[in-house]
């Protein structure tokens, strides 16, 4: 639908580019875990709309003790940019980020669990969602997806069992991973990652205000760690995208590029070979926990908003309001969360 695409650059800014089956008995989940590696033999499991509400009950086994959740999203290209003279805005790249994910629909979301050291359950780390998407009445860039199609994604099964976002949504929200400050959250460059993740578990569009899009984020995902901004307190590392990441630390892919579950599962690898090789298993949770790659304000603990590149300062009165209004949403989630599992027998 439209013959053009965006991009961002190392530093975060957006430029623009010219472009022409029934689940299974359900497996044991091991008590031993397996070390991060190459060859780990871990499946990446495909979730569609039949198998999502029996996937997601392998998922709730996890949580409590593999806690470090990498994520990765696919989603159809860039349509849309504000206009050029808000560019010297501070908050320019969530302006852009906003207008595109309130236009556009995820396509796939994967997630690749470990414990603290690392440690993958057996047989399976990783889950690959496809969600609906109808290529003759949804808007997308078409070279995301000819990209997209030519990485193995199948659009034509993916308008036919594509999961509902809403389905998605409130089995996510009751599985115990969000709203939850014992999960470790690991992305890459994770912006639109966790932009789209706001729009499905929300339902709604995004916040306008970057500052008010930082509190929800806190509010569902209360501890995020982005490897790539991680980097930049690693002067040897060189090239900016996962890819080259993993090569410069010499980890290797599981599947295919481009797909949702591989890089989730990839992004969670270079975390913590990043960790060990750089921060001597150590993340200084005042200097990295809160903030994304390339966007200008973002909450490092529940005391301080501090601006990385400008924005918001700090003010104690108004953050103490914010954290009440908070901790109200958090409550209340929870409570219709336990309600949820009341009336539901697959919760019992």
């Amino acid at each position: 639908m439209y013959g053009f695409n965006y991009q961002d650059d190392e530093h975060g800014n957006i430029t623009m580019v010219t472009t022409p089956s029934k689940p299974g008995p359900k497996p044991r989940i091991s008590s031993k875990a397996t070390i991060l590696t190459a060859d780990i033999g871990n499946e990446i499991r495909e979730v569609w709309r039949h198998n999502l509400e029996y996937e997601m009950s392998l998922i709730r086994d996890l949580v409590d003790q593999y806690p470090y959740v990498a994520i990765d999203t696919e989603f159809p290209g860039f349509v849309n940019k504000p206009i050029e003279s808000m560019r010297m805005n501070p908050d320019y790249n969530y302006q852009t980020l906003r207008s595109n994910v309130d236009l556009l629909k995820i396509i796939q979301f994967g997630i690749t669990f470990s414990d603290h050291l690392g440690r993958l359950p057996k047989p399976t780390c990783t889950w690959q969602f496809n969600f609906k998407f109808s290529l003759k009445e949804d808007m997308y860039s078409p070279y995301a997806i000819e990209l997209l199609a030519s990485c193995g994604i199948e659009f034509s099964k993916i308008e036919e069992d594509g999961i509902e976002v809403t389905d998605f949504s409130e089995l996510f929200i009751s599985s115990g991973i969000i709203l939850n400050e014992n999960i470790k959250w690991i992305c890459f460059h994770g912006g639109y990652d966790f932009g789209y993740l706001l729009k499905v578990l929300t339902c709604t569009d995004l916040p306008k205000k970057e500052s008010e899009f930082f509190d929800l984020l806190k509010l569902y995902f209360p501890c995020i760690y982005d490897v790539k901004y991680l980097m930049k307190s690693c002067k040897s590392l060189g090239k900016g995208s996962l890819s080259g990441l993993a090569e410069d630390l010499n980890v290797l892919r599981i599947g295919p590029q481009h797909q949702a579950g591989s890089d989730s599962l990839l992004t969670l690898s270079t975390f913590f070979k990043l960790r060990e090789e750089f921060f001597e298993n150590d993340i200084d949770d005042f200097k990295y926990k809160g903030v994304l790659y390339g966007y200008n304000v973002t909450p490092t603990n529940q005391f301080f908003h501090y601006p990385i590149t400008g924005g918001v300062q700090y003010n104690q009165h108004q953050h103490q309001q914010q954290l009440l209004q908070q901790q109200q949403q958090q409550q209340l989630l929870q409570q219709q969360q336990q309600q949820q599992q009341q009336e539901d027998p697959q919760y019992a």
